[in-house]
């Protein structure tokens, strides 16, 4: 077999280049490459990993059998992290089994339930705001984002638990994004236990400490047996698969977190695209104050999820800046598969990036250009924007993740009106799993209504 060509250079080197400088890592390569190149990163044992960004390209991968594929030997850097029950480590039938018990919360009816505290941890969150004072978007989102994880999905309310919680989740997650401490996860050797005072060793400690106060969260909640709660925890709880089997305190813990790492940094990273985006762009801008103006100042979850040019923004900055880079990687597994014009060997690692193919000059003309009314004049397949993954593999949570973002957005742009505060460009930096803008975003806020 026969590579699609990429880079020489040593696997380490490749790996480093990538969790330090991912954009520009990946667009170097696919302007050297083309939209198909090999690397040897990832810290998969030196296998070669291959990277896809046509839609052509990613339609085979979608579309090719789940069984063709080893994702859990591709995705053990999440392991420390998520637990060997979550369901990013799944396959086969007990995936199904996850996803399904997984994915009702997140959808229809079941959204209107979480609209209202959306919008309510929200306004709690900027209430102290004032005109003519200096804040940082970047500051504020992860907050936003982190109240809505802990009280609509965990379902706990402000007291000693939920204070705790939120305490060390913040520190686990402000140390995961930094670049040293997530190259703990893709280099095993470093992952050593020499007591609460080195790295690893304080991971542990600190984990131990978030499961305490999750299995003591999910004891109460046994004993309590309130199926009238709202809350994903709670719907978790009473789902049953298609043996009428609930899931496992260990299987709610590691699905729990899943949801955590996945819809925290994420979606504030994207809210805060989104705002350093539509304030880059006047006319972006003055065209969704007119829509939000017409709420009037009230704020109808309902209403506000259908408002069209609100819906472009989320999705073209997700176009631009999505919440992953790359797709959930997969491993060929038991004979070698042909995707495009390639015949990959088992081992190979096969790649679907996110990053690039949104930057697909024949899909989106102008592809660094913010332009929502693309997702208003064009609908685009699910080979072409993905921003959530796709195939068997797709995030569960993509529909309240979006829903999310678009309430957030039109609260604050409905309470206050907000200017950058200085007008360089910012680049893209890597923060944990996701890329956000560097600077932090520092905006004024220029009107309270």
């Amino acid at each position: 077999m026969k590579l699609p060509i990429g880079l020489q250079t040593p696997s380490l080197l490749q790996t480093l280049h990538l969790i330090a400088q991912p954009t520009e890592f990946l667009a170097n390569c696919f302007h050297r490459y083309g939209d198909t190149f090999t690397l040897r990163a990832l810290g998969l044992n030196s296998s070669p990993v291959v990277f896809f960004s046509s839609p052509q390209a990613i339609q085979d991968l979608f579309t090719l059998p789940a069984e063709k594929f080893d994702f859990a030997k591709a995705t053990h850097v999440f392991q420390p992290l998520m637990g060997n029950h979550s369901v990013i480590l799944q396959q086969g039938r007990s995936h199904q089994r996850q996803r399904q018990l997984l994915l009702p919360p997140f959808h229809g009816t079941r959204l209107k339930a979480y609209g209202q505290l959306i919008c309510q941890i929200t306004e709690e969150v900027i209430a102290h705001w004032k005109p003519n004072t200096t804040i940082s978007i970047h500051h504020y989102m992860p907050d936003i984002t982190l109240q809505i994880i802990l009280r609509v999905v965990f379902g706990i309310e402000p007291g000693e638990r939920y204070r705790r919680l939120k305490e060390l989740l913040s520190s686990l997650m402000e140390d995961i994004t930094t670049p040293w401490y997530s190259s703990l996860f893709f280099f095993p050797p470093l992952q050593i236990d020499l007591g609460a005072w080195s790295p690893w060793g304080h991971f542990l400690r600190r984990r131990q400490k978030i499961d305490d106060l999750i299995y003591a969260e999910i004891k109460q909640r046994r004993v309590e047996a309130d199926d009238s709660r709202q809350d994903i925890l709670t719907m978790l709880m009473s789902a049953r698969d298609e043996n009428g089997q609930p899931m496992t305190d260990i299987e709610l813990r590691d699905q729990l977190v899943s949801l955590l790492l996945l819809g925290y940094e994420t979606t504030a990273a994207a809210l805060t695209w989104a705002f350093y985006l539509i304030h880059s762009s006047p006319e972006v801008l003055e065209k969704l104050l007119q829509e939000l103006d017409k709420l009037n100042g009230v704020l109808v979850p309902e209403v506000i999820a259908r408002l069209p040019y609100l819906g472009a923004v989320c999705s073209e900055t997700l176009r631009i800046y999505p919440i992953g880079l790359i797709c959930v990687p997969r491993m060929v597994k038991n004979e070698p598969l042909q995707v495009g014009n390639y015949k990959f060997d088992v081992g190979t690692i096969l790649v679907p990036c996110i990053y690039l193919a949104h930057r697909q000059k024949q899909v989106y003309p102008e592809p660094e250009q913010f332009k929502p009314e693309r997702f208003l004049e064009n609908k685009f397949s699910p080979y072409e924007y993905f921003p959530f993954g796709g195939g068997s593999r797709g995030c569960t949570g993509a529909t309240f993740s979006m829903y999310e973002m678009k309430l957030v957005l039109a609260t604050i742009l409905s309470r206050f009106r907000l200017s950058l505060a200085n007008k360089k460009p910012v680049r893209p930096v890597r923060r944990g799993i996701t890329i956000v803008p560097s600077g932090n975003v520092p905006m004024v806020v220029t009107n309270k209504f």
